[in-house]
């Protein structure tokens, strides 16, 4: 699945109908929701009841009835991923939460699959039919959309962001591949120091997006609090608080695209640090530097263009490949403040290259010891094969003051 972005141009009534829109979407799913933990236990309710539960709001409010038929069902899938995932948690027995289903307020998009749109001829321009009154709305960007045909269009989606609307097409189509450019081998050490540190001894810096633009975003937030609440002052501060954050979010996606374009391109076996991002961030003291650098961000777009070049990645486990000698095996203690590895049998490198190359060293044993590994090694989830209804479910990157 191919999602293609462009900025839509519109009038202010237009904006204001897409707002209505989405607020209409939010209400279904919160309905939705609540209609699932009120049902009695007797009664089952799945995806199909949902659907038939949006056709019983549809009937119940003219605001939802003005909202095309297939964006409603939109709006009670996204119930349904919820609760879904919620029993799947339950059933697997994961620890902690579980991720009980909880009412949305700051949703920001509207989809639409094969209904409720009409592109123009010259795919320049995009109507939507229903009675939301959105009506006809100019796409910026770049075109490749009139490359695919009309038919390959799944889902179309608006989004609010803080710097204007936007206009996704989800196209049913396979990624074209690439050739590579090289066939080497490489592990990758991720760090806070250095992005990250591989086995050739090359260190990438680590951009520091949040840190930099970390005093211009603290300003930008006193700012709305010298404005009085309700004003077109402080919803104007907002907007230009929300920006910055959408700024380092780009600047983040961007980076870590690159490099991960760059490193599956010129190699064709990669290895990397199967991290626990989510339990290390609850370290308070790392929690903001290790977000900052976004390694599942980094790591998400190696899986996506692994299969983009016929990279093999593996995932590999990272217990104490800082602390163990790639040259002769041998265990050398050492704090994290200690930068140097140094070992007995002469072996001297820089922490980070010491790691990186034990890494690589178990992935080559874990692709030797099966027949043959998938594109994505040990790991399956990668965005290419992401549904846009699955890619509306993922954290809110921009300000929530949007």
């Amino acid at each position: 699945m191919l999602v293609l972005e462009y900025k839509v141009k519109g009038k202010q009534q237009q904006y204001r109908a897409i707002d209505e829109a989405i607020k209409t979407t939010q209400f279904i799913r919160n309905k939705a929701i609540r209609y699932w933990m009120d049902a009695p236990k007797e009664m089952k309710v799945d995806k199909i009841a949902l659907n038939n539960y949006s056709t019983a709001l549809r009937k119940e409010f003219r605001f939802v009835k003005d909202l095309n038929s297939m964006a409603c069902q939109s709006a009670t899938e996204r119930a349904w991923l919820s609760i879904a995932r919620f029993y799947d948690n339950c059933k697997s027995k994961k620890p902690g939460k579980k991720g009980f289903p909880r009412f949305q307020k700051d949703n920001r998009s509207v989809e639409y699959k094969t209904s409720g749109w009409s592109l123009h001829p010259t795919k320049r321009r995009i109507t939507f039919t229903d009675k939301k009154d959105i009506g006809e709305v100019k796409l910026l960007g770049k075109w490749e959309i009139h490359t695919y045909p009309v038919k390959f269009i799944k889902r179309v989606r608006l989004v609010r962001k803080a710097d204007g609307y936007y206009c996704q097409f989800a196209v049913d189509i396979e990624g074209k591949h690439e050739s590579r450019t090289a066939d080497g081998e490489l592990g990758l050490d991720v760090g806070l120091e250095f992005f990250y540190s591989d086995s050739n001894g090359h260190h990438e810096e680590n951009p520091r997006f949040l840190r930099k633009a970390e005093k211009a975003i603290k300003q930008a937030q006193r700012q709305i609090y010298k404005k009085e609440k309700g004003k077109n002052n402080r919803r104007k501060a907002r907007r230009r608080y929300a920006k910055k954050h959408l700024r380092v979010n780009r600047q983040r996606n961007e980076h870590a695209l690159r490099l991960a374009r760059c490193v599956c391109k010129a190699n064709a076996l990669v290895a990397y640090e199967n991290l626990n991002v989510k339990g290390m961030v609850k370290n308070h003291r790392l929690a903001k530097s290790i977000n900052d650098v976004a390694w599942s961000l980094f790591r998400r777009w190696l899986e996506y263009f692994a299969r983009k070049f016929n990279t093999t990645v593996v995932a590999v486990n990272p217990r104490m490949t800082s602390q163990k000698c790639s040259d002769c095996g041998a265990i050398v203690k050492k704090s994290l403040s200690t930068r140097t590895h140094k070992c007995n049998c002469g072996c001297e490198l820089q922490r980070d290259v010491n790691a990186a190359i034990n890494i690589l060293n178990l992935a080559r044993q874990a692709r030797d010891g099966q027949s043959r590994s998938n594109a994505t090694g040990l790991v399956t989830s990668t965005l290419v094969g992401e549904s846009l209804l699955e890619q509306v479910t993922r954290k809110n990157v921009e300000s929530p003051c949007l």
